[in-house]
């Protein structure tokens, strides 16, 4: 390859840092200056492995081991917990332990009608089949989950190894009942798994609580860490030793770890975003990002009614919302640049995060934006509305 070729890669510049960003995949993701500290000291390949004897979690400087043995299973609401290469490697950890532990194959598990593709994706590497509730008119009710474990039940002839419950749901951000849900599923003997990939670090969380055994988090989208890293928390000692049991080729690795995860950059960025990840999910200050999601949705309501419909939990709950927008996407039948009009008027009011050429629906976050930024991006809404005298 031609030296000049080569130049491409040597810096590649993003030109939305300084803009006000509503992707929920970010919005809870972006780094603290403490962070961005750590990124620089800590990114140089294998840096955290120069301290390490053999077993990550036990590397006491810089303090690993304080913050995956006390601090992360405290703040989890977990007897033990560790820290994954994300919430999806989480998730099969999990799976894979059970079907491993398991009498027989031919084993399954149940999940929630919003499931994360990642779900799906770790249950089948982990040979298990899927039985799915029946996707909900609003949201997802425990009934639904008992629907299905029945279902499941008499389809294999078995209760499932495990259910899981994404919390909120990726799609509408809805809160389900959790506690009537792993109810439910502790009826029927069968562990819950809680995928919190847009709560554990934005929403004040405990698995003991919820009363739920397994609970796995993700770093780069709700902890303020750079990626790829996930939280995994589990409860009771047997359940503990199973999941993280030792290989009998090397007596300090842990095998569903596959001896380490994350190290370097995104276990430190993880570990210097804490003190303020703790913080920020105090009651609250949670119930402060409620409100400015709530005051987002009464701008659009009152201010240009048809124009967007809120789908999922109304009053909502959560900052992840989904809207239909009808008056964007009567402005692309006709504009210049198409579907494409919306990402350039955002643009050029220094948004980002609605992902380019989606008008009719999309997904945003107003968390971390406070009242004024919140009602900025409410005010550029409309004021694109009467731009293109849709109101």
């Amino acid at each position: 390859m031609a030296a000049n070729n080569l130049q491409m890669f040597q810096y590649i510049k993003r030109d939305t840092r300084d803009f006000i960003n509503i992707d929920p995949l970010q919005t809870a993701g972006l780094l603290t200056d403490a962070a961005r500290d750590a990124l620089l000291e800590w990114g140089d390949g294998y840096s955290v492995c120069d301290y390490c004897n053999g077993a990550l979690d036990l590397v006491k400087k810089p303090p690993i081991q304080e913050f995956v043995h006390k601090a992360l299973p405290e703040f989890l609401g977990t007897d033990a917990a560790r820290v994954m290469n994300g919430a999806r490697e989480s998730k099969f950890a999990v799976m894979h332990t059970l079907a491993s532990a398991a009498a027989d194959k031919n084993n399954y598990v149940v999940m929630d009608a919003w499931a994360h593709y990642s779900s799906k994706v770790a249950a089948e590497r982990a040979g298990l089949e899927i039985v799915q509730t029946e996707k909900p008119e609003k949201e997802i009710m425990p009934e639904d989950f008992q629907k299905a474990i029945e279902a499941g039940i008499e389809k294999y002839g078995k209760k499932p190894l495990l259910t899981l419950l994404t919390y909120p749901d990726g799609n509408y951000g809805n809160l389900a009942d959790v506690k009537k849900i792993a109810d439910i599923s502790h009826e029927f003997e069968i562990p819950v798994l809680l995928n919190g990939a847009y709560a554990v670090g934005r929403m004040p969380v405990s698995a003991k609580e919820f009363g739920v055994d397994y609970i796995v988090g993700s770093g780069h989208k709700s902890m303020s860490a750079c990626g790829p890293v996930g939280v995994l928390g589990v409860n009771g000692e047997e359940a503990a030793e199973q999941l993280f049991r030792k290989s009998a080729y090397n007596k300090v690795k842990e095998v569903e770890l596959l001896g380490c995860t994350s190290r370097g950059a995104p276990i430190m960025t993880l570990m210097a975003s804490f003190p303020e990840v703790v913080k920020r999910t105090q009651p609250e200050n949670w119930e402060k990002e409620v409100e400015n999601a709530r005051l987002f949705i009464k701008r659009l309501e009152d201010e240009a009614p048809d124009k967007f419909k809120l789908f999922g939990q109304n009053p909502h709950n959560h900052d992840l919302m989904f809207f239909e927008a009808p008056g964007f996407f009567n402005i692309s039948e006709k504009a210049k640049r198409g579907r494409y009009f919306l990402y350039d008027e955002l643009k050029e009011r220094k948004i980002h995060g609605i992902k380019v050429g989606l008008t009719k629906n999309f997904k945003i976050s107003t968390y971390g934006l406070g009242a004024e930024k919140t009602n900025f991006v409410a005010d550029s809404f409309i004021d694109i509305l009467k731009k293109y005298d849709e109101i």
